[in-house]
């Protein structure tokens, strides 16, 4: 099965030639490990994908939870899901040796993760919550909560959440209302209500430990007066059993996608205020729970990107195996009919799937990488150069693919038809999943201000001009091959284009803010058609290189490498040229949409 899941031998080649994962076991924190061990790792999840969450995949979307006033209920292949997961060591893998954790450089988890969310994104949601929120404890909390709650986190005893938004306030979280009041104990009582709280409440763990944004009585106003808090749904009681904390199910919502992650509505203080412990500084809870968000973006972008490639695989399959029509050319009706495959316009539908979707793992594997770096490169400029390029790239790591991997979902329906929008294929419930991620953490609107108003700017565009560095360097290497060189050339001239571009646009902000950053979703778009072709060039490097010795390579091998060629040609001939007429409205700060008045609709 799992090759209708992900396709291993591009896990491999990401891993090991795009990244060059094995060079971690050098780094001290890793050197008891080896490419056996990554290896085992990556066919333990796949193991576990296909045994325990891809069986229940469409089982999941259909028995959605339930709530009947009092207890949630879930199918039970999910909580076998859940323990597999837990049993395997998977929620410990972040954790130190000593403290029973798998000591797991963060690509090669990610990498297993991206087997787990294509098998079933819905079920996987558990413990991708629960692997954020631990992370959140681990780096924040005092050492007493420590002790307390990363030991059944990392078991699989606890779930975990992150509780930001409420019923008035979304992505605006300045204004978020939800109140703690110190408790005289060193704890606090926190009152307010959340919603979209995924995994809020389930029927798969004996307790959940909500990480909840709040405000401490008497803050400043805004971001700077927002502090983080570790809720858990039960406290601990005398006798040593569980009792609740004042953290109240108000009710399920119900999703075109995911569905089988309760959405939950919270109730936290109806009686008097839930106990909550402070984690991180007063007033600096924001700060500590970007590093949750900035995972999860990356995780919702890798999510994204591996649903569109499930469909790809599925759309790939069934045009090898479809007979239908004949070629324009063949007018005799009694001949054999084609696999659809052999149809042109149908091999474009699936190169466009092939370019977004490879293109985006390989992306958010980059990105998962750099998170590595950031901890455990070897120098502090290493370290320091990493933080710079993910702070940069996260809001592309993140929209990039939710927009088009779920493009590539909607083109894999297309391949097959009236095929594709039937329930007794997967594409439809993979195309509801995926529609969910340009929402999720973020939506598109909000990662194109981070990135035009913050990221770019930041630290006088540090960030982007070491990125540039990278691609110049890139097409460098890439000018010497014949085969790259105009590909070299073309993302060249759009990188001078997007510099252009992004010096008009700090004038613009600097000039009016507001108009500025109204055309920012524009923005995101050209750069994100730059890294990707990138992306597509860095891979198409490593691919020109192993067929230079293509006699050596079996045919399975060389259709490979010439298959990536191809997917790198086509983005970049193809995709990267509409950043120009995007740029033009950029450069003339087209006031057509951010001039339209609320009456005119």
């Amino acid at each position: 099965m799992s090759e209708l899941l992900l396709r291993d031998r591009d896990i491999e080649f990401l891993l090991y030639e795009f990244l060059d994962s094995e060079q971690l076991l050098q780094r001290p924190r890793y050197q008891e490990h080896s490419r056996e061990i990554f290896n085992a790792t990556l066919d333990t999840a796949r193991a576990i994908a296909d045994r325990f969450f891809a069986n229940h995949y469409t089982k999941g979307d259909t028995c959605e939870p339930q709530f009947d006033g009092e207890t949630v209920t879930l199918i039970e292949e999910t909580r076998q899901a859940w323990n597999a997961f837990a049993e395997a060591g998977f929620l410990a893998a972040h954790g130190d040796f000593d403290e029973g954790g798998m000591q797991l450089p963060e690509v090669i988890l990610r990498a297993a993760m991206a087997y787990i969310n294509a098998a079933n994104v819905g079920s996987a949601a558990y413990p991708f919550l629960t692997l954020g929120a631990a992370n959140l404890v681990r780096s924040f909390a005092s050492e007493a909560l420590r002790e307390r709650y990363l030991p059944p986190m990392m078991d699989g005893r606890y779930a975990g959440t992150m509780a930001l938004t409420e019923p008035d306030q979304g992505s605006a979280l300045a204004d978020i209302r939800t109140t703690a009041v110190p408790a005289g104990d060193g704890s606090y009582r926190i009152s307010g209500q959340k919603m979209f709280i995924s995994g809020g409440d389930q029927s798969l763990t004996e307790n959940i430990v909500h990480m909840v944004l709040a405000r401490i009585e008497g803050a400043p106003a805004g971001t700077k007066g927002i502090s983080l808090f570790l809720v858990p749904k039960m406290l601990d009681a005398e006798d040593g059993t569980l009792k609740s904390n004042d953290v109240k199910l108000a009710g399920l919502l119900h999703k075109m996608g995911y569905r089988n992650t309760t959405s939950t509505v919270l109730s936290f203080g109806e009686n008097g205020g839930a106990v909550g412990y402070l984690v991180g500084d007063e007033n600096r809870g924001l700060a500590c729970m970007f590093q949750m968000m900035n995972e999860a973006r990356i995780g919702v972008g890798s999510g994204a990107a591996v649903l569109g490639y499930r469909g790809y695989l599925n759309a790939l399959q069934y045009a090898k195996d479809r007979p239908q029509g004949r070629h324009p050319s063949n007018r005799d009706p009694l001949s054999r009919q084609l696999p659809i495959i052999e149809h042109a316009d149908v091999r474009r539908l699936l190169l466009m799937q092939k370019s977004y979707v490879e293109g985006g793992l390989a992306l958010c594997f980059y990105g998962s990488a750099l998170h590595e770096d950031c901890q455990t490169a070897e120098t502090s400029e290493d370290r320091e150069q990493a933080q710079l390029l993910l702070d940069l790239l996260t809001p592309i790591i993140k929209s990039w693919p939710s927009k088009y991997c779920l493009k590539a979902n909607d083109l894999a329906i297309q391949v097959l038809g009236g095929s594709g929008y039937i329930r007794e294929y997967p594409l439809e419930q993979l195309y509801r999943d995926n529609r969910l991620n340009p929402i999720h953490e973020g939506t598109e609107g909000i990662q194109a201000m981070d990135l035009l108003g913050r990221k770019v700017p930041a630290a006088q565009m540090a960030g982007y001009r070491l990125l540039r560095e990278h691609i110049l360097h890139s097409c460098q290497q890439a000018e010497t091959q014949q085969a790259l060189a105009p590909l070299a050339t073309a993302l060249s001239d759009a990188l001078k284009q997007l510099d252009g571009v992004s010096e008009n646009l700090m004038k613009q902000l600097m000039q009016d803010a507001d108009r500025g950053l109204a055309n920012a979703s524009l923005y995101l778009d050209v750069f994100g058609r730059v890294v990707v072709s990138w992306i597509w060039l860095r891979q198409a490097l490593i691919a020109d290189q192993a067929l230079e010795a293509e006699d050596s390579l079996a045919q399975e091998e060389g259709d490979f490498y010439r298959g990536k060629l191809q997917a790198a040609r086509f983005y970049i001939e193809w995709e990267l040229p509409e950043i120009g007429p995007q740029i033009r409205l950029l450069n003339d700060a087209s006031p057509v949409t951010f001039d339209m008045q609320r009456d005119w609709f």
